[in-house]
């Protein structure tokens, strides 16, 4: 992919080629005693978000590399090229997964302990609700993800999930207007 511009470089819910990198970097770094400079590093984190200005989408088939976007080979062609589907579906995982299940934080502690990173990054969830039984919690949720076929999203769903899955519908959904090239009536 190196040096060529694909399909890839897109929002893949919208198409639109309006993208933004948002860059985080967090250092720690050894002042010099002479000049008070700032010497070696100790330690650095960089983080890229890839955006897209129309909607406001993270696009996690994105990642910045050495300063230029490129596709993350395991998801763009199924993400841009893939439909969208909304699975119903309960995860049922140890107790000991859920960092909280009540307050600002439930949604997404939830999400994760269902469906590790992808369940907060690469997923749409929307949790119904959960249930506790013993030292087990049953997540109830809606996600909304990107692939080719139904088998395609429930293998997806299944590599995810970070306890017993149960599929209970799983339905194709349409792209939005700009990604067929319809316009709205």
């Amino acid at each position: 992919m190196e040096g060529s511009i694909g399909p890839w470089l897109r929002c893949y819910r919208c198409w639109s080629q309006e993208l933004e990198v948002q860059e985080h970097y967090e250092g720690v770094h050894r002042v010099d005693p002479v000049s008070g400079e700032r010497a070696e590093t100790v330690d650095e984190v960089r983080e890229a978000v890839i955006q897209c200005v129309d909607c406001r989408h993270d696009q996690p088939h994105l990642a910045l590399v050495d300063g230029r976007i490129e596709p993350v080979e395991d998801r763009w062609e199924r993400m841009v090229t893939g439909t969208p589907r909304v699975a119903s579906c309960n995860v049922t995982v140890d107790a000991a997964l859920v960092e909280s299940c009540s307050g600002d934080e439930a949604a997404e502690s939830l999400a994760r302990a269902a469906f590790g990173t992808r369940g907060t990054h690469e997923f749409f969830t929307h949790i119904r609700f959960h249930e506790h039984a013993g030292e087990r919690i049953v997540v109830h949720l809606l996600v909304e993800l990107y692939g080719r076929s139904n088998d395609e999203v429930a293998e997806l769903l299944d590599d995810a999930a970070r306890g017993e899955l149960r599929i209970t519908s799983l339905a194709e959904e349409s792209r939005p207007p700009a990604a067929t090239g319809e316009l709205p009536h």
